[in-house]
């Protein structure tokens, strides 16, 4: 969750949405989002609405604790379950997010989740997702997971490189990511996924291969790769303006991407978002898919994000504001948008583009179509995969995504 909130229209302490946000509700997948805003230490890198538990003191006394966390969360569930009324709808996924989700005790996450099934009821094939720290679980938490209900899971690697984890500020050593996988297929786990993060300052080509290799060796059916994008406020962000370490340039980022499909889709890693390769259609992170594609979501927790039906809103970002609000039978929500067809529009087209699949072409006005023959000219994009009517980046469009992307809006 990033840590800086938009501006909006206030949102109804009873958190009611207009009517039109359950217009066909029926017809779209419901997602559940839970954030934990806690972390033992902030990553140097780190932009997220995250707390250590130094920066909670005294800002939010016991209302900003984790050890109740897991209680102040389902509140919202269940606030959320009067807002959106009688809507027949299964969740189709839950996604637990930080933060440092298993700093909380497994029977915390699991309580999360046990809210989120009595309340509305998970479809028999939900995808039930946490991330985690590779220091901070072991097969005892990990079973104790599956058990509750969790079937996939995300280890934040980064890197395999001990100098890169320390650029980052990282605190797990190396190795430690790749030995969780074993241990949550043990578990039980259907589903493993690890994050990797290159161009950061330091990092060589053979570094990242290096954590590729060990990545893909480790036996994930799925693995997501981000370049770094330096935030300002950060604690990199300082390093580097004081000439610490070096920054590093989109070119730099655009030859990390190519050894990144190179080395995954030799793996049997294939592409089907920008950053992210799975096995199998089975092994996609269907969570984040929901998104891509504009289906419902509800994000609970401080500075979480929601949209249903075209109404976007996101919550107070402190925990304990967040707590107060919730304490207080309110709606923890700071603000909130009501998307007009244009807005939604050009939301399709930005996210659905980074997908495999594609755009359809009928999401285009004259502009962007001639925009979208241009391109396709230039290499950029082809046709869909399921036919005419899409249109699909092509790997050397993906290193432009941004730049086509702005000229299919026109």
């Amino acid at each position: 969750m990033p840590s800086v909130l938009p501006d909006g229209e206030p949102v109804p302490d009873d958190g009611a949405l207009p009517a039109s946000a359950l217009d066909s509700a029926g017809s779209r997948p419901l997602a559940f989002y839970l954030h934990v805003p806690y972390c033992a230490t902030r990553c140097g890198y780190c932009d997220f609405n995250t707390y250590t538990a130094t920066e909670l003191r005294g800002s939010g006394g016991v209302l900003a604790s984790r050890d109740n966390y897991a209680g102040t969360l389902a509140e919202e569930v269940r606030l959320a379950r009067k807002v959106l009324g009688d809507d027949p709808r299964a969740v189709r996924t839950v996604f637990v997010g930080g933060g440092t989700p298993t700093l909380l005790a497994a029977q915390d996450l699991v309580r999360m989740l046990d809210a989120v099934r009595q309340e509305f009821g998970l479809a028999d094939d939900a995808e039930v997702t946490t991330e985690a720290n590779p220091e901070s679980v072991d097969p005892a938490y990990l079973a104790a997971l599956r058990e509750g209900g969790f079937n996939r899971i995300s280890f934040g690697m980064q890197s395999a490189r001990r100098h890169v984890l320390s650029v980052l500020d990282r605190t797990h050593t190396p190795g430690r990511p790749e030995a969780c996988v074993a241990e949550a297929r043990a578990a039980g786990f259907d589903h493993v996924n690890l994050d990797l993060i290159y161009g950061t300052p330091g990092e060589s080509d053979d570094d990242w291969r290096a954590s590729l290799e060990a990545a893909v060796g480790a036996g994930p059916d799925h693995v997501s790769a981000y370049a770094l994008i330096v935030e300002e406020g950060t604690q990199l962000a300082r390093r580097i303006r004081r000439g610490e370490v070096p920054m590093t340039d989109d070119d730099v980022h655009a030859d990390r991407y190519l050894i990144a499909d190179e080395v995954l889709g030799a793996a049997g890693l294939h592409w089907y978002e920008v950053s992210n390769w799975a096995a199998s259609d089975a092994a996609r992170c269907l969570h984040n898919e929901l998104y891509w594609r504009g289906a419902d979501w509800w994000g609970a927790g401080p500075g979480a994000h929601s949209h249903v039906g075209g109404v976007r809103w996101w919550n107070a970002k402190h925990p304990g504001a967040y707590a107060a609000a919730l304490a207080e039978g309110r709606s923890p929500g700071a603000g909130r948008e009501v998307l007009g067809a244009e807005d939604r529009r050009v939301e399709r087209i930005l996210l659905e583009l980074r997908l495999r699949d594609g755009v359809p072409l009928d999401l285009l006005r004259e502009a962007g179509l001639a925009a979208a023959r241009r391109a396709l000219a230039d290499g950029l994009l082809r046709p869909g995969p399921y036919g005419q009517g899409r249109a699909a980046l092509t790997l050397r469009g993906r290193l432009l995504a941004d730049a086509v992307v702005r000229d299919l809006v026109d």
